[in-house]
């Protein structure tokens, strides 16, 4: 087997564990984990800013991270809003995320994806046998993958949704809290 797609047989499994992870929290009764939440906007909250110092060098990157970033705090905010929250005698206080609004984004997200896959495969073919030709590699197959500013546009629509989405949470289960002082916190 090529070198070259040993990192497939790492990532897909890997990737795959993920995605499959990220759709069961969609349905049913989560618990609120209050300091998996905070590290969660705080991942989210580096992974954006990050992104945006990545994407001083070309601008319309970064208006299409702080344009996905509007727009997924505003979905954030309809999340929020589309989620029902209850309250378990084991788990606590629990929320039922709006599975229309997840399934969206998780949609958008494997779709472009899936898209970049699909157009930057030819070019890793590509570079793989000019590599082979030359004896040497001239550079990373991935190198183009986030230069787009859609596909910055759908990651700045995760963090942007994540973060508020998180945060509302939060401050919802702040308010069970004061509301019910023998109220455990997760």
């Amino acid at each position: 087997m090529p070198a070259h797609l040993t990192n497939y047989l790492i990532m897909l499994p890997l990737l795959a564990w993920i995605v499959w992870r990220r759709v069961s929290r969609q349905f049913g009764r989560q618990p609120i984990r209050r300091k998996r939440m905070i590290a969660r906007i705080v991942v989210f909250s580096v992974i954006g800013v990050l992104l945006a110092l990545s994407g001083f060098h070309r601008i319309a990157l970064a208006e299409g991270l702080f344009g996905g970033v509007l727009v997924g705090g505003a979905l954030g905010l309809l999340g929020i809003r589309l989620t029902r929250f209850e309250v378990d005698p084991v788990k606590g206080d629990c929320y039922v995320p709006n599975p229309w609004v997840g399934a969206l984004l998780t949609v958008l997200l494997l779709g472009r994806l899936l898209w970049r896959f699909m157009v930057v495969l030819p070019q890793m073919q590509q570079v793989s046998a000019v590599a082979t030709q030359v004896g040497g590699y001239s550079g990373s197959p991935m190198g183009g993958y986030a230069s787009s500013p859609l596909t910055m546009l759908v990651i700045g629509l995760l963090v942007g949704y994540y973060i508020v989405y998180f945060s509302g949470l939060l401050i919802h289960h702040r308010r069970f809290q004061l509301a019910h002082p023998g109220a455990t916190a997760a």
